[in-house]
Formats: C-alpha cells, structure tokens, sequence
C-alpha cells in the first residue's frame, strides 16, 4: 500500500511529461521558507511559514537532518547543514556571468527600444562582450571586444567604482589605450590616490547603483549602466542600454532606469547574490 504522503502526482504546466512525489514537494516547501527567512528557525516558525502543521513538518525535518541538508543548533534552530552547504558552492562553481545574463539581454532591448551591452573588466579593461542592437536605427561606435575609458564611459565607471583601492589605480593608469581614454594624471595624484571630483563620481555611483554618459564617448548617444554582482559581492559584469539622446528618460529613477536596474538585479540573484532585494527573479 501506498503512503498517502508519498503518493505520486501529476506536474503542473513548468513540469511537462515528469511525476513528483507528494511529500518531496512538502520538504521542498520547508526548504524555502528557511531560504525566505534567512535564518535559523524553529520548528514552529518553520512549519507555519511552510503552511503545514508542525506534526507534518517534523519528521520532514528529521529526514532532511540525517542527510546533511539541515542541521540543529543547540536551541533547537533549524538552519542549513553540510550537504547544502556542498550542492550550493558545486552550484555556484558551474555558473557562466554571461550565460545567466543572456536570458535578459534580448528582453531588455525590447522593453526599452535600446540597445544593450554587457562589458566585463578583462585585462586590458572594462571590455564589451555581448551586444544587442536596437531596432532603431543609432550609430552606436561599440563592437565586441571593445575596451572603454573608466573614466569617460559609465560602463567604465561603473567598473571603476566596484574596484578594490589597490587594484584600482594600476588600472586607471593605462586608460589612455582605451576607447575615449584619458591620462592617469588626470584622476591620480602622484601617489596613487584619487583625485576628488573623480571619487565623488565613484561614491555617487556606489550609492545610485548606476552611473549616465550624456553624449559620451558618442556623441548623440545616452548611456546608462548598471553593476551586476556574484556570490562573494564582485562584481561580475555590466550591463548597459544606450539609445539616441531624447530618445529615452535617462534619469536615475526613471523607467529605463528601473528596467535595467531590476535586469541587473536579476542576473546577480543568479549568480548567488541575495542582497538584490528579489527573493526570486520569477517575483518580477
């Protein structure tokens, strides 16, 4: 005879041709409410934020604890054990920037009629990697595999500003090889350290989460550009819309603005980076 709590059941539409079984889905259930909360848990807690009584979650949780996936502290808590630990890191090792990127580059450039580009710090630079067209026509001077100024570019900014100190100023000292570059002196003092208005632009950037270029490098062109980060909080790419100026609000908090932040949002949760303020990219 078949437990009732271990009964197959038919899957929904995003599980076409495969079976679950019953009481998977309910331990999958008290896995994502410890995920949600973020911390550990009691037994109670655990089973009123999984929508089960606590009789049912229990022995779940027991099986879930024998195999390393929880663990219990000495108060009792539930919180996440070895094996999570194990499946999250081989999880995150096999993760591509760009491949988890992709899935919102294409839909990005339709929603906002611009197009699109994602940059990341190579050796020679902050370097674009993908690019999108727009539908409209705009004479947009970015190929693949071109290296931008971190100091005339807000996809170079944007780098720039997510850059340790000491890697930094060696970076910055070779930005006039790249695209719109400028001389090392201009934003370093002899010493190596910032100059002012420089690191103000970068603190703004930090603290906006995006960075514009009005007209520049290209002239008639508008850029905005934002950071997208992975599991450890570095960042891992850029991505960036451009469009013809008045084409589009390039204002921070503006709706190109809030698309293309919520895009980088997005791909970062992918990559591990919980601190986006998304609990899922599917709550979009």
């Amino acid at each position: 005879m078949t437990n009732l709590d271990e009964r197959v059941v038919e899957p929904d539409d995003g599980a076409k041709g495969q079976r679950g079984i019953q009481s998977l889905d309910s331990t999958g259930a008290l896995l994502d409410a410890l995920l949600a909360a973020a911390r550990p848990l009691p037994l109670g807690d655990l089973a009123r934020l999984a929508g089960m009584p606590a009789a049912k979650a229990f022995p779940h949780l027991v099986s879930l604890q024998k195999i390393g996936l929880l663990a219990r502290d000495a108060q009792g808590n539930f919180f996440p054990g070895p094996l999570s630990l194990e499946l999250g890191l081989a999880a995150l090792q096999r993760l591509s920037p760009l491949r988890e990127a992709e899935a919102e580059v294409a839909p990005l450039a339709q929603a906002t009629g611009l197009s699109v580009a994602l940059a990341v710090l190579g050796p020679l630079g902050p370097t674009v990697v993908r690019l999108e067209e727009s539908s409209r026509p705009q004479h947009v001077s970015l190929r693949i595999g071109t290296v931008l100024s971190m100091v005339h570019t807000a996809i170079g900014r944007v780098c720039a500003a997510h850059q340790p100190a000491d890697m930094l100023a060696g970076a910055l000292a070779m930005d006039a090889i790249r695209m719109e570059g400028a001389q090392a002196d201009t934003v370093l003092h002899a010493d190596g350290s910032l100059r002012h208005d420089y690191a103000q632009r970068l603190c703004q950037i930090r603290t906006d989460g995006m960075d514009q270029a009005l007209g520049r490098p290209v002239p008639g062109i508008n850029t905005l550009a934002a950071p997208v980060f992975n599991h450890a909080g570095q960042l891992a790419l850029v991505m960036a819309v451009m469009g013809s100026s008045g084409s589009y609000d390039t204002a921070i908090a503006g709706e190109v603005a809030q698309l293309l932040a919520n895009a980088a949002r997005v791909i970062s949760w992918r990559l591990g980076a919980f601190d986006t303020g998304l609990s899922d990219p599917t709550s979009r």
